[in-house]
């Protein structure tokens, strides 16, 4: 089976959630960059990537007061985004999915995002679990938010898979890559096409790093 994470892997969103984490934090007073936040908070939970930009970036004296208010105001400002945001996938990433499956490969999602905002995704790029995708996991069905296995097992329990080393993971951040490593999957992937960049994702030590998820079934053997 394969897990993919959202966000710069499988879904085209133009870092919409970052840039609102981003407006977020520096709605309390900072000054924080775009590139900070994706150094800092790629892949995780939004109320711990807060907290953690915060300790990284500034000198805020009560981290955790300032990411409760910040995260209060997270959630309003990203639905007003995703109400006007062109949501779409990237070239290739649709079809390659389809090849894996097509190979009985189950493919299922996962992500920092909560529950409503990923279905709401789903749902703009018009795919349905079980149709188009095998699953969806998110940060709202485990206790505990990557680097943690917990998604990945989650995944796991879903399609009836038992063996890690039969799971690939993919994502564009390194906490996906020490993710899929906590996980014991068989392969761990980095892909180039959202957040952090080739050397950024090599200090997790990824087995693969491709330009796009689309390349990925080449590399499986897939395609001849």
């Amino acid at each position: 089976m394969a897990v993919f994470d959202m966000a710069g892997t499988t879904v085209d969103e133009d870092n919409v959630v970052y840039k609102t984490v981003k407006q977020v934090i520096n709605d309390e007073g900072f000054q924080v960059s775009l590139d900070q936040v994706l150094e800092f908070g790629a892949g995780k939970e939004k109320h711990q990537a807060i907290m953690d930009v915060l300790e990284a970036c500034t000198k805020a004296e009560s981290i955790r007061e300032v990411a409760d208010n910040a995260f209060e105001n997270f959630k309003p400002a990203l639905d007003r985004a995703y109400s006007e945001l062109d949501v779409k996938t990237f070239p290739g990433v649709k079809e390659a999915i389809d090849q894996l499956r097509a190979a009985g490969v189950f493919v299922v999602l996962n992500t920092g995002y909560n529950r409503r905002t990923a279905t709401a995704l789903v749902e703009k790029l018009g795919w349905k679990i079980g149709a188009d995708i095998d699953g969806l996991v998110t940060a709202d069905d485990v206790t505990n938010g990557r680097p943690a296995p917990d998604m990945i097992l989650r995944a796991m329990e879903l399609v009836g898979v038992s063996d890690p080393s039969l799971v690939i993971k993919a994502g564009d951040s390194g906490i996906d890559i020490e993710e899929g490593k906590n996980a014991g999957c068989g392969l761990t992937i980095g892909v180039l096409s959202g957040a952090q960049n080739r050397e950024q994702l090599e200090v997790a030590g990824p087995d693969l790093i491709l330009d796009s998820l689309a390349d990925l079934p080449a590399n499986l053997g897939l395609v001849r």
